[in-house]
């Protein structure tokens, strides 16, 4: 975003709400109906395709120059909406590429690999977009900017962007007509080495996981 953007957007910060809001609602709303299971073959490319847009929205955050709450103290909002049975239903829509490995921070010599999942990270970006929409539905629209950009870099950016990596990579192997390896053995709930990621020998030919998922390999 150039000079003049941020600047154009720092004069006018209620348009620049209304596009972050509406970019945060159509993610969570297209989420929560990938979440429904009604159309399966469709889950991967509509998820790279919404956390693709939703990291655009991040990246105008981050850009944008530090946001400053009106009230010192948050708000209470009360107890935040359960993500349980979505995080569950996404699980078991990607069950077979659910899990994968992710290094948490790229700036941070010698840290192995950690597992993770997609369900998982989708529903904990869920989870901080829906705090700052709350504000937002409110008429604290300074509050919910403060929150979102606050926690895009404290959480939800690095979380959605290692998603978004693993999704775009799901599509690769299947369009490129590669294997992958399999993260059957992986474990997200034990915590991992520090020299080595290890996981179970093998390999998933993506004609397993292609038609299930919508996918179709190249010719």
């Amino acid at each position: 975003m150039s000079d003049a953007t941020l600047h154009a957007t720092a004069q006018d910060p209620d348009d620049f709400a209304v596009q972050i809001a509406d970019q945060v609602e159509s993610f969570l709303v297209a989420t929560m109906e990938v979440a429904k299971g009604d159309e399966p073959d469709s889950a991967v490319p509509f998820l790279l395709l919404e956390v693709s847009q939703l990291m655009l929205a991040g990246g105008r955050l981050g850009a944008h120059e530090d946001i400053v709450p009106d009230e010192r103290y948050e708000p209470d909002l009360g107890p935040e909406a359960d993500v349980d049975e979505l995080r569950e239903n996404l699980a078991r829509i990607l069950e077979p590429i659910d899990v994968y490995s992710e290094v948490f921070d790229p700036y941070e010599p010698r840290k192995a690999p950690v597992p993770a999942r997609i369900s998982d990270d989708l529903a904990d970006v869920i989870t901080d977009l829906r705090h700052g929409m709350a504000h937002y539905r409110a008429g604290r629209t300074t509050e919910a900017l403060w929150w979102w950009q606050f926690s895009y870099f404290s959480n939800w950016g690095s979380t959605a962007s290692a998603t978004l990596r693993a999704l775009q990579s799901v599509v690769a192997h299947v369009r490129l007509n590669q294997p992958l390896a399999e993260l059957d053995g992986l474990d997200t709930d034990q915590a991992m080495g520090d020299e080595t990621l290890e996981f179970e020998a093998g390999k998933v030919m993506v004609e397993e996981i292609a038609g299930p998922l919508g996918l179709r390999p190249s010719t």
